[in-house]
């Protein structure tokens, strides 16, 4: 016990954040705690229907303080405690808000308390779309391609479209915005208690994926690209960056309120904070030119590759390449699908509207018996659709969907384009109905390898992270399928929280560099899945009239101009 060292990697998702306290000799899970963020689950701050989506800060806080806390205290209490070296944090992305000098989000603020755009802007917020398109435009004048370590598009989803979006809608954060940050890097400054924002480490998988930061550049775009832009950001580069640091680098000690509030040590080093698929990558266990797929409510694909292979090679259509991103040393490459769990959510919901509406209203049950049938059925709706859907004969398939429920991350990122289903029948039931979106989320995921492959980077495989790669087979054999390619499922089950894990052991000086936490702390893969080659050949037909119905979608919804609201 005298020898023991652990660390807590914090996993921030889209619903929740999760802590997992770690040994770093193995990788042991000694304990866990999940935190739904309250705010977010009552809906506040969000108009779906807008595209509009905030977390408020307090969410993160409070998961935050309850995570860890539990976490100890599962482990033992003060006995645990002790032994606790580092913690590291990984986000979602890009989720931006606006500080003032202190580095304190406005929504702290009593005067701000309420309001959506002082609060985190979360990666699937999408009223940034007219921005980006004119970030793109913009872009276009100047003999430097500022967008080319972003695949050449840049999203409604990241830094600058979202910064610029906020500025103009509301005078008053504008009137108290001193710098816009990433969640990511938030919480490493928050723990260790600082309190100026110009000395803030800024993540460098952040800031070159979404942000514009790039070594060629020397830092961000030069002031005069963001000037011209938009007047309203002028003077903004200046209160944000030009240094970014890898993941393996510490942001700082514990602060002595913070370590108090959680029972540890001031000597906890916290790691500056990534992304969560990029770390999430890192717990999985990641190697050269295999494509790390974290599917949950999105997808985010990761690959690495040496620097070496990479120079003077550009992707183009991605989110993003950046030395460093995540593994320090070798290039990070980022893809992704905007809606991935979220199609099979929404499905779902859609067909639980009599559960949801008219079982509370039922006169043969009382209302506790109603409530408990409406989560028993809730349960069992996607395991058993994927268990008819799979008994469906894979010769008969004339539904045909499209995967684009929340727009196109990749390829080519265009978050005004919807989804779309074809060959509906009087004959299209519930898991016909589902298979047509399970195998159009596996076509858009195809459709990424297909984009790297093509661009001259090999895809030898797929490691699958995240709730769908471990909760369903039906969608990972399909995927495989798809691919034709083999998918290794990693054993972990929080696999994001193990990568922030294995980085704060190697920021806490406990292993020199991330390979050999890797190397240490990985827990290996519990399942692997191989194409069956009988359904190859349908699935490759499938996939053209998938290519063929995102042409003609697209098309049409450049010809449905619409106008934008401010």
């Amino acid at each position: 016990m005298s020898t023991a060292n652990y660390v807590i990697g914090v996993d921030y998702g889209t619903d929740s954040v999760r802590s997992v306290l770690v040994d770093t000799a193995d990788g042991k899970e000694i304990s866990s705690s999940v935190f739904l963020y309250p705010r977010w689950q009552k809906g506040l701050y969000c108009k779906p229907s807008q595209n509009q989506f905030r977390q408020h800060p307090l969410d993160y806080v409070e998961g935050l303080t309850h995570t860890i806390k539990e976490c100890i205290a599962k482990a033992g209490g003060e006995n645990i405690a002790a032994f606790v070296k580092g913690i590291s944090v990984d986000t979602t992305g890009s989720s931006p808000v606006a500080v003032d000098e202190t580095g304190t989000p406005l929504a702290l603020k009593p005067e701000f308390a309420e309001n959506p755009n002082a609060m985190f802007v979360l990666w699937k917020d999408h009223t940034a779309v007219k921005e980006a398109a004119e970030i793109n435009n913009h872009a276009t004048k100047f003999p430097i391609n500022y967008l080319k370590y972003v695949g050449g598009i840049y999203s409604s989803e990241w830094f600058w479209s979202k910064l610029l979006r906020t500025l103009r809608v509301d005078a008053q954060v504008r009137k108290n915005t001193v710098s816009w940050v990433e969640h990511c890097d938030w919480i490493p400054f928050l723990l260790s208690g600082q309190s100026d924002i110009k000395d803030m480490k800024r993540s460098r998988c952040a800031a070159g994926h979404k942000a514009l930061w790039a070594e060629e550049f020397d830092g961000l775009p030069p002031e005069e690209f963001f000037a011209t832009l938009d007047p309203l950001l002028k003077g903004f580069r200046a209160s944000l960056f030009n240094d970014t640091y890898t993941s393996d680098v510490s942001a700082g000690n514990l602060s002595s309120e913070w370590a108090e509030k959680l029972g540890l040590s001031t000597d906890v080093v916290i790691g500056v904070g990534a992304f969560d698929a990029h770390m999430g990558a890192v717990g999985g266990q990641i190697e050269p030119y295999y494509l790390s797929k974290v599917m949950g409510t999105s997808t985010c694909d990761i690959l690495v590759a040496p620097n070496k292979d990479i120079e003077g090679k550009l992707v183009n259509g991605i989110c993003g390449q950046v030395n460093g991103s995540v593994i320090p040393g070798m290039a990070g490459l980022e893809a992704g699908q905007s809606a991935f769990g979220d199609v099979y959510a929404w499905f779902k919901n859609l067909i639980s509207w009599p559960i949801n509406n008219l079982l509370s209203e039922s006169t043969l049950i009382d209302e506790h018996t109603a409530l408990a049938l409406k989560e028993e059925l809730e349960k069992k709706i996607i395991a058993n659709l994927s268990k008819q859907a799979s008994e469906l004969p894979i010769d008969d398939y004339p539904e045909l969907a499209l995967d684009w429920l929340n727009g196109r991350r990749t390829p080519d990122a265009n978050q005004e384009l919807k989804g779309a289903i074809t060959g509906l029948s009087l004959g299209t039931d519930a898991p016909r109905f589902f298979r047509a979106l399970a195998a159009a989320t596996c076509f858009g995921a195809k459709s990424i390898v297909d984009r790297f492959e093509d661009q001259g980077v090999p895809v030898k495989g797929i490691i699958g992270i995240g709730g769908v790669a471990k909760k369903s087979a039906y969608i990972m054999q399909m995927m495989a399928d798809v691919l034709e390619m083999p998918i290794r499922i990693h054993r972990f089950e929080h696999t994001c929280a193990l990568g922030a894990a294995m980085f704060a052991a190697v920021a806490a000086g406990i292993y020199p560099d991330i390979e050999t936490a890797m190397a240490a702390m990985g827990t290996g893969f519990e399942k692997e899945y191989h194409p069956q080659i009988q359904n190859t050949k349908i699935y490759r037909q499938h996939y053209q009239q998938y290519l063929g119905l995102g042409r003609y979608i697209e098309k049409y919804n450049k010809k449905d101009v619409k106008p934008y609201l401010s």
